[in-house]
Parts: C-alpha cells; structure tokens; sequence
C-alpha cells in the first residue's frame, strides 16, 4: 500500500486543482447586479495601481496616469463606480513610492472634496504577491489619518485574480501552472530580485513581509467557510471586528466569493468600519458591481484604429512566460522583429545612437509587417534590489524612448506593451496619455485595451498586456484579434 499523501501546506510543487478545491463549501451566489446595487450612491473605489495591468478585469471605467486635482475631479465626474490611478509604484523605490502614494492621497482628498464625492481605497499590487507591501498600506493610513479621513480600522488582503488561475484556499495562495495549482511561494515570481519571498500561506508571508511586525497568528482569516457558509452578514461582522489597522486576509475561488466579500465591505463600512484594501485585479470587478464581459470584437475594435497599416509592439518583460509567448509569436509570422541590446544601453557612448537606429528601422517597417522591438532576453542584475530595478528603469526607459521615436513619425495601428514596468511607462512617456477609458479585454480577463481621450495618442489603442500572464499562445492571439479589426 501506498504511504498517504502529506497534507497539502506540506506539499511541494504543483498539485491537482482537484485536491486544492475538494470539500469546499458550495458557492454563495451573488450577482453582480445585486453589488451595484448596493453600492449605488456609495463612496467611489478609487484603485491606486502599483502596474498598469490591474484594469485587465474591468471595462468602461477611467483611467488617469496623472493625479493633479483636476485630472482627479475629471474621473471622479464620470459615471463608473471605480477609477484607476497609475502610480507605477512596483517600479520606483521604497522611498519614491512612499512619496507618490502621499501625493496621489493629498490630491484625491482635495478632488473629492471639491466633487462632494466620498472614496474608499484600494492599493492594487501584483497577484503573485510582488510589491511594496505593507508599505503602501502603512502610507495611504497615515496620510487618510494626517488629512482627518480617520486612522483605518483594518487592511484587507485579497490577492485572487481568478481569471489567471491565482486562487487563495485556507488562507493559502496558489497559482494555476500547466502541471496543477502551485503554492505561490515556490513560483519564479517569488524569486523577484526585488520584492522576493518565502512563504505562501498569507498569514505567514505578512509576518515575512513585515518582518515581524504583524504575526501571523494576528492576522484574520477569512474563509470559504466564513464567504459560503456564513455569508455576507456574517463576514460583514467579522470584518466589523477589526481595530488599530489590523489586518485581513481572504480567500478566494471565484467571483461569487469575492461579490459576498463585496457585500460584507459595504455593510462593514456603511456600519462606521474604516477599511484599506490591498488586491489583486479580480476584487476591483467584483467590488464595483461589475460582471465578467467577453473580450472585445474585431466590430468594436474597428473604429480604435490608428492611421498606420500595423501595429508596435514592446516587450519589455523577462519572465520565461513572455520568451514562450514570442516563440510563439514568431511561429506564426508577420511580424519584422528589432532588439534593444541591454549591454549597449547600459553604455551611456552607444546608447542614444543603438536607439534611434532601432527606431528608425521599425517605423520603416510598419507599412509591411507588425512590429516587436524587444530588449535582449538576457536579464541584468545589479548588486542588489536597488540596483537590479535601477537598471530595470534604464533598460525599459530605452524602450520607451524607441516607442516615442517610433509613434513620432508614424502612428501605428495599435501600440501593445508586453510587462508591468513597459506598459506603464510607454503610456506616460512613450504616448503621453493622462487620462484614458479601459474598455475592456482582448483576452478572457487578462489584457486590457485602453482608449486615450487625450495628448498625442489620443485615437489610438493601447493594449496592456502583463508579463505574468496567459498561456503561450496568448501573445500571438492577441495580435490575431488586432489583425481581424
């Protein structure tokens, strides 16, 4: 006979989705109807973004990569029930990210204020776990408490991105792989050169990320149970419980789970409970009344069109996912391919010349084919954290300079951006957008088309596409869909 299985927290590698979801409770059904409803009139979500690939599960709804009072007032004037704020904080420093996020607070307090609008927060970070936390959450506490918004009672955790297969089971994240479901913990992204980690069970990896700060036996758990079993009322009075910014973590399998945590948040808070809440891009749908769409059509995509016969695409991400995505890409054809090389844009003699060479020769291109330019696929690391993403922002800032040369003299029909770092800083440098519409996916919940209504792009579709995620076709699916619009 067999020795028994060890328990599933004992387990390495991927594991049968099967095992992870057996005997779970059955699912509370909420409709996204019944969210919007009761949060109609409500304070407005306002998503500050650590990346800009946290709109890839919404549609309709504003986006700003500029936070003055007036670009604020702007989205807070539409009719969504969530903006976007594009921080780009997963990019910056510890301490420049500390200091975006006061600025975005300070200004948004203002803007509400002139608006007679209330808001809630939301800091939206990566769903592998990847980013600067708890030190988002610790500085939009103390400036909501500085600017007489009230210290928040608690900190909502919620990391699920249910579409790609992140999923949170006993307070225990994991991340959907060709092989199973795999305790986050032991996924590359925890071996980021920058925001890295050990631990896959949330509690834990709090305790880890604030170095003791919070323990783990401290940390409430929400669960299945509490979500399908108990249900709004009675996750409304758990969350109700929580004091002197505590914090919460809570599992989530699908959308119904994260449309009871809805609910529970609008009871909670209605009731007087002040709440911070870290996500991932799944709960912003869920929170804002929205349910699932289908992606885009090539009739909906037909009018977004810029003047030029093809579309640019840049890769900037080195995740092993995005090299099989191009593989893929190159497969199947049409595509004239141009390398950044990381070596010569880290000479500061070759590097504005190796740029616009690159440029020059994609903007040729664009009557003929769809065109990638990508950095070389060898990642730089630097001594340290500090110095790998100082030398992230160099490389990536090169590549948006190309973009720019390269939209400067023709405007493509499109303009794709393939990572978190890319996509955010070919929106704001590459085609200077500030204030644009998320208009939905191409792809089920995972790449985000953005609208610019405004600056030199304006007319021209922006397709954020994250590093981390879909499966190898995805990239080359993508561009099919562009092509038949």
């Amino acid at each position: 006979m067999s020795p028994p299985l060890p328990p599933l927290h004992a387990r390495t590698g991927p594991v049968p989705e099967a095992a992870v979801l057996e005997g779970l409770p059955p699912v509370h059904e909420v409709s996204a109807a019944e969210v919007a409803a009761r949060i109609s009139g409500g304070p407005r979500l306002v998503v500050l973004d650590d990346d800009p690939t946290g709109t890839q599960t919404v549609a309709d709804v504003p986006v700003l990569t500029s936070w003055t009072v007036d670009d604020l007032r702007w989205a807070l004037r539409q009719d969504s029930a969530v903006l976007f704020v594009l921080t780009n904080t997963r990019s910056l420093s510890p301490e420049d990210a500390a200091a975006r996020n006061r600025e975005v607070v300070r200004a948004l307090h203002a803007a509400s204020a002139a608006e007679g609008t209330g808001y809630v927060l939301a800091s939206r970070g990566d769903s592998t776990l990847r980013g600067h936390f708890p030190l988002e959450t610790d500085v939009l506490a103390e400036e909501l408490t500085a600017l007489g918004a009230g210290a928040p009672d608690g900190v909502v955790v919620v990391p699920a991105y249910i579409e790609a297969g992140r999923l949170t089971v006993g307070s225990r994240h994991w991340m959907g792989t060709a092989d199973g479901l795999l305790p986050v913990g032991e996924s590359e992204f925890a071996r980021d050169a920058t925001f890295g980690y050990r631990n896959s069970s949330l509690p834990e990896w709090v305790e880890e990320r604030t170095e003791g700060r919070i323990p783990a036996d401290e940390v409430l758990r929400v669960t299945l149970d509490d979500l399908r079993g108990g249900g709004p009322a009675h996750t409304a009075r758990l969350l109700s419980s929580l004091r002197g910014g505590r914090t919460a973590v809570v599992d989530a399998v699908c959308d119904d789970d994260l449309r009871v945590l809805a609910l529970a948040l609008a009871e909670a808070e209605e009731n007087g409970t002040r709440l911070l809440y870290r996500v991932g891009p799944s709960f912003v749908r869920a929170r804002a009344g929205q349910a699932a769409r289908e992606p885009l059509t090539p009739a909906e995509l037909r009018p977004l069109r810029g003047d030029a016969p093809h579309g640019l695409i840049a890769v900037g991400s080195h995740v092993a996912l995005t090299t099989r995505q191009l593989d893929r890409l190159r497969e199947r054809g049409g595509i004239a391919e141009y390398e950044l090389d990381v070596a010569r844009l880290l000479d500061e003699e070759r590097r504005d010349a190796h740029i616009a060479e690159v440029a020059s020769a994609a903007a040729g291109a664009l009557d003929s084919a769809d065109v990638v330019i990508r950095t070389s696929r060898v990642l730089v690391t630097g001594a340290d954290a500090d110095d790998s993403l100082a030398i992230s922002r160099r490389v990536s800032a090169a590549l948006v300079q190309a973009v720019r040369q390269v939209s400067a003299s023709r405007r493509p029909a499109f303009v794709l951006a393939k990572g978190g770092i890319t996509s955010s800083d070919t929106a704001t440098e590459g085609l200077r957008i500030r204030r644009a519409w998320a208009r939905g996916t191409l792809l089920p919940g995972i790449v985000s088309l953005w609208e610019p209504v405004d600056g030199p792009a304006a007319g021209i579709p922006y397709i954020v596409f994250a590093g981390n995620v879909g499966g190898a076709d995805a990239l080359a699916d993508a561009l099919d869909l562009l092509r038949s619009a």
